[in-house]
């Protein structure tokens, strides 16, 4: 029986494979479908660019070489809308507590909305307290962003977080380098072995260093134990907890967090707070992308969060027939359950976005990496593909040549700037040129050739243009990929804003690490157990 919290979904949601439209699909899929060649799509029709095709905010689409065609789209329109899906958009808009699972609503796009909106008539009351809230914390956390770019005493920020509280903000910060602060440099400390923090720690001076602490509930494990880490540095080098000391420590750390107690009973005075209604890999707009803040200034900071914005009101606005996130969602749905294709290439062609694809993994692997649907119940088909990738051109170096002629099928994104960086522009033609190619070639294929150098050809791809790498550009992109997310796990019948697969580990780590130091092995499995005992020298 479901849950109470569930009934939410009830007359709202239809999962996907229990839809007229989906066994429509699977015919077509049977019939044309799995059969079609790009390559005589395009010569049956020489306006299929254009079809396929599509402007947002911000972002440009060519979906034209991916294998579809307009009655396959019909097709995922239909089932889009036998499952609910603009009214799922709209539950999400309004404030409905979708994350049935912890009983939440998903408000994130508040945290890009612009002051003086009014809230939908139809929302529960908490939108309108959220939107004061948030522009009260946006304004303080910009303040104090600002004051520490203009603080010369400051040369390194040190942000300790882990999952979305570092793949964001690290991404974000590292794709705005044109914009940082001279004479200063954002760092990021994620993992707990100890050499990430540790190396960092030996070229720091604590009096010009300043450390964020991001974690919602001050407890998550792995930040915890580096940010003690770092407040023993701090007080080993002169530092003090003592407020009126030459080196406080309440002046050197601030915390992102809702729990205040504990960061005060850290040492901690300054902090910056968000709601429970902002989950981890969608945080990086709220307090938690003080370290962007910090990084690109207030000004650089409000682009991103209108690029978003825009892109936000292009996904609720937008029917669907004209709407990016939800043609690249039903595409992923078709690949995914259709083709059968296991995973997705990003291969942004910007050195600036080179950390894109570690933070898509995140943001889609843990948002839809689920096998039961919202009731419970187990799925009977796959639902998020693998997401990996690396910057062109230095895949096509590594891991190309099985995207080519390996036997899996790997669609690939292509995200290409028009206008290149400050940085050696004569270079930036070459790139373009590459990334065309890599496309074309996919494509293309060479099937006339036989034996080592032939190669099949038909291999689908996906380009998103930008006109540049800019803050109003990223978060338009960014803000793209969440709702796309949200369109393929609202197909699938699943929550995409939990993560109880992530606790497991967490809470079996807790009783193996005391195991480490004393030995006992009782009631482990005999693996665990051979390994903790061959693992215990190196830890004791």
């Amino acid at each position: 029986m479901p849950a109470p919290e569930q009934d939410i979904f009830q007359g709202m949601r239809t999962r996907c494979d229990q839809t007229p439209a989906w066994r429509a699909l699977q015919v077509h899929f049977e019939q044309a479908g799995k059969h079609l060649d790009v390559r005589d799509a395009f010569a049956a029709d020489p306006s299929r660019y254009q079809a396929f095709s599509q402007e947002a905010p911000h972002v440009f689409a060519d979906l034209s070489r991916n294998r579809i065609d307009a009655s396959t789209e019909a097709l995922l329109f239909d089932l889009a809308r036998q499952c609910g899906l603009e009214q799922q958009r709209h539950a999400m808009w309004t404030g409905q507590a979708i994350n049935t699972t912890e009983q939440r609503a998903v408000l994130h796009h508040l945290l890009r909305q612009p002051a003086g909106v009014a809230a939908d008539s139809n929302a529960p009351p908490l939108v309108a307290q959220a939107q004061g809230d948030v522009h009260t914390t946006l304004h303080a956390m910009l303040a104090y962003a600002d004051s520490v770019r203009q603080d010369a005493r400051i040369t390194d920020i040190v942000s300790i977080g882990i999952g979305g509280s570092g793949l964001g903000p690290s991404m974000a910060v590292t794709a705005l380098e044109e914009h940082w602060q001279s004479g200063q440099r954002v760092h990021f400390v994620s993992n707990v072995d100890g050499l990430e923090l540790g190396s960092l720690l030996r070229r720091l001076r604590p009096e010009s260093t300043l450390f964020l602490i991001a974690s919602k509930t001050f407890t998550t494990a792995e930040t915890m134990v580096n940010a003690h880490a770092a407040r023993d540095w701090f007080l080993a080098h002169g530092g003090s907890t003592d407020t009126q000391a030459a080196l406080p420590l309440a002046r050197h750390f601030v915390a992102l967090t809702t729990n205040v107690d504990a960061a005060r009973g850290f040492g901690i005075t300054t902090t910056f707070g968000f709601w429970d209604w902002v989950g981890g890999r969608f945080s990086l707009w709220s307090a938690i992308g003080l370290p962007i803040a910090v990084a690109v200034g207030s000004k650089v900071f409000c682009q991103l969060l209108a690029g978003a914005h825009a892109m936000d009101t292009h996904f609720y606005s937008a029917p669907l027939e004209h709407n990016l996130p939800v043609r690249l969602g039903l595409l992923d749905v078709w690949y995914r359950n259709f083709h059968s294709f296991s995973s997705r290439c990003i291969a942004p062609y910007s050195h600036g976005l080179r950390r894109l694809s570690a933070y898509l993994q995140q943001l889609e692997m843990e948002s839809n990496g689920k096998g039961v649907d919202w009731r419970g119940q187990a799925l009977p088909y796959a639902t998020a593909p693998a997401v990996w990738g690396e910057p062109g051109t230095n895949g096509q170096h590594a891991f190309f040549q099985m995207i080519h002629q390996g036997q899996d099928i790997i669609p690939v994104e292509f995200i290409v700037l028009r206008q290149g960086g400050r940085d050696l522009p004569e270079q930036h033609p070459r790139l373009v040129a590459n990334a065309l190619a890599q496309a074309q070639a996919l494509m293309l294929g060479r099937p006339s050739c036989c034996g080592h150098r032939h190669f099949s050809g038909n291999r689908p791809s996906t380009v998103l243009v930008l006109e540049r790498l800019d803050a109003t550009s990223l978060g338009a992109l960014l803000a793209l990929y969440e709702h796309r997310i949200f369109v393929s796990g609202a197909l699938w019948g699943i929550n995409s804003f939990d993560q109880w697969g992530v606790e497991l580990g967490k809470q079996l780590a807790s009783n193996l690490e005391p195991r480490l130091a004393s030995g006992d092995v009782q009631g482990l499995d005999a693996a665990t157990a051979g390994l903790l005992q061959r693992l215990r020298a190196g830890v004791t």
